[in-house]
């Protein structure tokens, strides 16, 4: 005999599927893809100033007198990532920043890592700006009777 509030199969529920659902609810609270997107906006800002690309034979090294501005900007960008997954409540600075480090990597870094970076983190920060936190509790109408909607025509309400 089955409870009817227990599953269906009770080893349905592994330690996989928890954590997923865990992470998933933990997702939705923060601005996620923004902060992943600032964060993949610091690999190429970075990269391309200090590494070699090798090209089948051929060496092309990106090395500039301005490596030190871009490793700031990278590392400055990879702390907003964190900073907007785990703090959310400043993602309106971090947005702000990002889109800023990613428009001055420009002239620092390569074309901002040959635009990518800049795209990214443009993106990101745009991302961080338009968030908002889901508001659990509905707004109810003051003065609304019960069972009023606040999206209820106001004409409607005119002839109560």
């Amino acid at each position: 005999m089955a409870s009817a509030g227990a599953p269906a199969y009770a080893h349905s529920d592994s330690g996989f599927t928890r954590a997923r659902r865990d992470f998933r609810a933990w997702r939705r609270t923060r601005p996620f893809w923004a902060g992943l997107l600032v964060l993949l906006a610091a690999a190429p800002i970075i990269y391309f100033p200090y590494f070699n690309l090798s090209l089948g034979g051929l060496s092309v090294a990106m090395s500039t007198m301005a490596g030190a501005g871009s490793l700031v900007i990278g590392l400055t960008l990879i702390v907003l990532a964190g900073l907007l997954w785990f703090q959310p409540i400043i993602r309106f600075f971090a947005g702000c920043v990002a889109v800023f480090l990613g428009v001055l990597s420009l002239p620092i870094s390569n074309f901002g890592g040959f635009f990518v970076g800049t795209l990214f983190a443009a993106t990101g920060g745009l991302l961080a700006l338009a968030w908002g936190p889901v508001d659990v509790h509905p707004v109810e109408m003051p003065g609304a009777t019960e069972g009023t909607s606040a999206a209820a025509d106001p004409e409607e309400r005119a002839g109560e």
